[in-house]
């Protein structure tokens, strides 16, 4: 059974951002009140990238996860230096516990909690990491785990304890790192362990280049395009250089699923195994947490009960300053499932309810957006992100990033 949170007492995070201390509650699923300040967007899109990471690697990705042997054709760019690949998916927790072997978590089957977990090549990982993270990660051997400490503090586990995936196999956490460290990532383990558990899509790729040369994301985006197989459905790629990012990781434009769960809550869930790439969510933490209620422009919404005042204030300027007419259809908030549907997909962040699609006859998911300037811009002041400028657009697709600015 899950460990209790004493009645009346709150688990608080201090953490700087962007100068000002605020308390961030984090709240697991089934818990009490979650308020948490999440981190402000760059100018890349990705969240709070100031200061730099400590990391000089640069950050590639291709849509949908890197083809066979394109870490292996990227190694032989000129003046590159070292290159390793990171495999990350949903991995999917029954249990956990603590040192001692007193259970943590234990959701009632079918129930277990999604965690995002990252596979890598100790060795190879480490070379691109801070001097003072290198040791922990070369070290990782199989069976063993390292929590980002957002992850720590969610699954309140450290060194010595273990959490236990879907099929019996249990991970050893050995130690916790910086998110930054980690690409935000829950879990980080070796490729061997991550196949155990379910990890093997090789998603991104971080890159040393040689010591005297600094290319630029751009250049560097045009070299590894060519690399790519020419009947790949989304040839194209995105590079981030060293600083544009804080967190390493493919997707950066959107927050990491441990931030999420820290602002919104934890669930747990399941795969449908009647509607592949839906996931049937225990329906206790949707009663709590998801909301339908009626705000300006949009009409009817079901969505994260947080997210509902942001919505409502943006909806009301929209409607205040002449521009309800940018949007003509509203297609939902909450929806529990993956990535487009895809069961090899990432979990959709529709699934905590914190994104709306609009407009969506006019603005189909990979076609060039026609949202109007006006709209992008009020929903990007209020907050969100907009789908329209990732590297496969998404111009119906607004998602939450941070907190609006305060007036």
């Amino acid at each position: 059974m899950r460990r209790a949170i004493v009645a009346g007492i709150a688990a608080f995070l201090a953490v700087f951002v962007t100068g000002s201390l605020f308390a961030a509650l984090l709240d697991r699923a089934g818990a009490g009140e979650d308020e948490a300040v999440t981190p402000s967007a760059s100018p890349s899109g990705s969240p709070r990238p100031e200061p730099p990471a400590p990391i000089a690697a640069y950050l590639a990705w291709v849509p949908g996860g890197l083809p066979p042997s394109f870490a292996v054709r990227a190694a032989k760019l000129a003046g590159i230096d070292q290159v390793t690949a990171v495999a990350e998916d949903t991995a999917w927790m029954v249990a956990s516990y603590e040192a001692d072997g007193s259970i943590v978590d234990r959701p009632a089957p079918p129930y277990m909690i999604p965690i995002d977990a990252a596979a890598i090549d100790p060795t190879g990982y480490a070379a691109m990491l801070a001097p003072e993270a290198r040791a922990t990660v070369a070290e990782l051997r199989p069976g063993e785990g390292l929590l980002g400490e957002t992850s720590a503090k969610l699954r309140e586990l450290g060194p010595g304890g273990r959490m236990e995936f879907q099929g019996g196999f249990q991970v050893t956490i050995v130690g916790v790192l910086p998110d930054e460290q980690v690409g935000a990532a829950e879990l980080v383990v070796d490729r061997a362990t991550g196949a155990a558990i379910g990890i093997e899509q090789e998603r991104y790729l971080l890159l040393l280049p040689a010591p005297d040369r600094h290319p630029t994301a751009g250049g560097l985006r045009e070299r590894l395009i060519r690399l790519l197989p020419p009947d790949l459905l989304y040839r194209t790629a995105q590079v981030r250089a060293p600083g544009q990012a804080r967190y390493l990781r493919m997707g950066d434009a959107v927050l990491p699923p441990s931030i999420i769960k820290a602002r919104c809550g934890e669930w747990s869930g399941y795969p449908d195994p009647a509607d592949p790439g839906a996931i049937q969510i225990d329906p206790r933490w949707v009663d709590k947490k998801i909301v339908t209620t009626t705000v300006p422009v949009l009409g009817e919404v079901t969505c994260h009960r947080k997210l509902i005042p942001q919505l409502r204030g943006a909806m009301e300027e929209l409607e205040q300053d002449g521009l309800a007419a940018t949007i003509h259809a509203f297609a939902g908030c909450f929806a529990a499932r993956n990535v487009l549907g895809s069961p090899s997909a990432s979990i959709s962040h529709h699934s905590w309810g914190i994104a709306i699609d609009v407009n969506a006859d006019t603005n189909p998911f990979a076609r060039p957006p026609s949202q109007d300037a006006q709209l992008v811009a009020l929903m990007e002041r209020w907050g969100f992100t907009w789908g329209g400028e990732w590297i496969v657009p998404d111009g119906m697709h607004f998602e939450y990033l941070r907190p609006p600015p305060k007036t």
